[in-house]
C-alpha cells in the first residue's frame, strides 16, 4: 500500500490557489527575476552585462552562432521526459533555452548571496563548500565521481577541486547547461554527458560517489525515487550516494512570508512535492545504508548514504 503523502501547509495551499490564475502566475513570475537581477547587480554580480558578454563571446556579433555548432555536438537524441519540459525558474522554456543556461552562474551568486549575513556574491561559493566540507569528511578518497543534475559545470569543476586525483562525470538533461560546460571546460578535464538521471546508461558499478547538488527540489519524488535505483545501479559496492537541498525543516522556510513563497512557487512547480517528501527513507529502500544528516547551511542540508 502505498502511503498518501502529507498535504502542503496552509500558506503553501493558498499560494498554489493564488498561482492557478495565470496572469498573476506570469506576474510573481516576472517579479521573481527581477528581484534576483536586483539582488545580483547589488552585490556586485552584473548580470546583464555577463550574459552580454557570454552570448556575444567577445564577438562583435549579437550572438556567436558557435553556440549552435557546439549544441549539436552535445545534444543526444533524447526524448525529453514530461517533467522536464515545465517551465523553471521563470523561463517559459524551463531549462531547455540559451537564456536559462546563460543566467545560471549569476542567478546562483543572486539567490545565495543572503544564506549568510555579509556573505554577498561569495555565498554560492560558500554553500558548495559546506557540502564538501560532509563529503570530505565521510568519502575521503573517491576515484570516479558523477554528478548529477550537474548545469552548467559549477558543481562539476567544484567537484574537481576538492578531489583532484577524481575522475570526473557531470551529466545534465539539458543540453545548453551542457554546451556552456563544455565552453568552460576546453581541456576536456571533465567527461560530459547529455542523458537523464534517473536513466544514465552508464555500466553497472562504474563510479565510487554519485553526487546531486540543488537538484531534487526540481523533482517530482517518483523520478526522485527512480534516481536512488539508478544510483545504487551505477555505484560500486561500499560506494556513496550524496544530494544537498533546501531544508524542508529549517525555520527559514517554515516562516517565509507568504509574498516570497509566493515569488519562489512561481519559480519551482515541483516544491510541494520536495518538502513533503520522506527523502530519506526513499534512498535507504533504493538499497543503502540509512542517510546522514548535516545542517551545512541555515536552510540547506546534506544527505549521504553508502550502498548497503
Amino acid at each position: 500500500m502505498t502511503a498518501t503523502p502529507p498535504a502542503p501547509r496552509l500558506a503553501s495551499q493558498l499560494v498554489n490557489g493564488v498561482l492557478a490564475i495565470k496572469p498573476i502566475a506570469q506576474l510573481a513570475k516576472h517579479q521573481a527575476r527581477s528581484m534576483m537581477i536586483k539582488r545580483a547587480e547589488s552585490i556586485g554580480v552584473y548580470w546583464r552585462d555577463e550574459v552580454k558578454n557570454l552570448r556575444a563571446r567577445d564577438q562583435a556579433t549579437e550572438f556567436d552562432p558557435a553556440w549552435e555548432t557546439e549544441l549539436a555536438q552535445v545534444r543526444s537524441p533524447l526524448e525529453y521526459p514530461d517533467y522536464y519540459l515545465k517551465p523553471f525558474h521563470a523561463y517559459d522554456e524551463g531549462n531547455l533555452s540559451w537564456e536559462s543556461a546563460m543566467e545560471v552562474e549569476v542567478a546562483a551568486q543572486a539567490v545565495h548571496a543572503r544564506i549568510w549575513p555579509e556573505a554577498g556574491a561569495a555565498g554560492d561559493a560558500k554553500l558548495r563548500s559546506s557540502y564538501h566540507k560532509v563529503l570530505k569528511a565521510q568519502i575521503p578518497q573517491p576515484q570516479d565521481v558523477l554528478d548529477l543534475g550537474c548545469s552548467v559545470g559549477m558543481s562539476s569543476f567544484a567537484m574537481q577541486a576538492v578531489y583532484p586525483q577524481a575522475k570526473i562525470t557531470g551529466l545534465d538533461l539539458s543540453p545548453y547547461f551542457l554546451t556552456i560546460a563544455r565552453y568552460r571546460d576546453p581541456d576536456r578535464s571533465i567527461n560530459w554527458l547529455h542523458a537523464a538521471a534517473e536513466s544514465t546508461g552508464l555500466p553497472d558499478r562504474s563510479f565510487d560517489l554519485v553526487s546531486a547538488f540543488l537538484l531534487f527540489h526540481e523533482l517530482p519524488r517518483e523520478v526522485a525515487i527512480a534516481i536512488f535505483q539508478e544510483a545504487r545501479r551505477v555505484l560500486r559496492p561500499g560506494g556513496h550516494f550524496a544530494l544537498m537541498d533546501m531544508n524542508p525543516k529549517s525555520e527559514i522556510h517554515a516562516k517565509m512570508p507568504p509574498y516570497i513563497l509566493t515569488l519562489l512557487k512561481s519559480t519551482e512547480p515541483y516544491l510541494d512535492d520536495y518538502f513533503t517528501f520522506d527523502i530519506e527513507a526513499a534512498i535507504e529502500s533504493a538499497g543503502f545504508t540509512r542517510p546522514t544528516l548535516t545542517c551545512n547551511s541555515p536552510r540547506h542540508r546534506t544527505i549521504v548514504a553508502q550502498v548497503r
